[in-house]
């Protein structure tokens, strides 16, 4: 009985851990995109996806630049 109870205790207490392990690195993932994502916006590009899946953004995404660049700069009128 006790072997069942610290058995069934450790595979909890593991399972917790792997969890909030795991929601680190989503958080620091999303984060990185979240940052990826306002960078090409502000270049007036769209985040598309590459392809990959490596858990890096950076790798994961690609900002396509969708107008052509100008010569002229934007002057306020």
């Amino acid at each position: 009985m006790n072997r069942l109870l610290l058995l069934s205790t450790s595979l909890a207490a593991g399972l917790l851990l792997s969890a909030c392990a795991g929601a680190g690195a989503t958080n620091r993932y999303q984060a990185e995109l979240d940052r990826l994502e306002a960078d090409c916006q502000a270049r007036r590009g769209a985040l598309t996806p590459t392809g990959a899946s490596t858990g890096y953004a950076a790798r994961d995404f690609a900002c396509r630049i969708n107008e052509a660049p100008s010569r002229i700069e934007d002057r306020p009128r």
